[in-house]
C-alpha cells in the first residue's frame, strides 16, 4: 500500500470515527430536547437561541464529516462546538485529574484535537468532494 493511500486511508478513519461519535451526542439531544443547553447558554448572559447551535455541531457537522462533504468546515464547527461545551459546561475541570489518573476532559480534549487535526489535513480521497 502506497504512503497517499495509508494517509486517505488514515483520514478516512479520523472522520468516521470523530463523526459518529459526535452524532450519537447530537441524536441524543434530538430525542431529549435542546432545553438543557439553552438553559445554560441563558444563564451565561446569552440569549438562549445560540443553545440551537448545538445541533450544528453535533448533528450537521458530524454528518459532513462521515461524507466528506466540505470535511474542512465540519471538522471546524465540532471544534468550536467543543470549545463552547468546555466553556460552558467543563470550565471548572481543566485542572482535574478523574479517579484513573487520566485528564477528566480527555474525552472533550480528544474530540476537539481530532477535529483540528482534521481540519487541517482535510479529509482525503475517500469523500464526497475529496481534498
Amino acid at each position: 500500500m502506497n504512503q497517499n493511500t495509508q494517509n486517505d486511508l488514515g483520514k478516512l478513519i479520523l472522520r468516521l470515527t470523530l463523526g459518529v461519535l459526535i452524532l450519537l451526542h447530537g441524536v441524543a439531544k434530538l430525542k431529549g430536547g435542546t432545553a438543557g443547553i439553552v438553559g445554560m447558554v441563558e444563564a451565561q448572559g446569552l440569549p438562549g437561541f445560540l443553545g440551537y447551535a448545538v445541533l450544528i455541531g453535533e448533528v450537521l457537522a458530524p454528518l459532513m464529516l462521515i461524507a466528506g462533504f466540505y470535511a474542512r468546515l465540519g471538522a471546524a464547527l465540532i471544534a468550536i462546538n467543543m470549545l463552547a461545551a468546555i466553556a460552558l459546561v467543563h470550565m471548572g475541570q481543566l485542572g482535574q485529574l478523574n479517579d484513573q489518573g487520566g485528564w477528566a476532559l480527555e474525552l472533550q480534549g480528544m474530540f476537539l484535537a481530532s477535529a483540528l487535526a482534521l481540519a487541517l489535513l482535510g479529509p482525503g480521497r475517500y469523500s464526497v468532494n475529496g481534498r
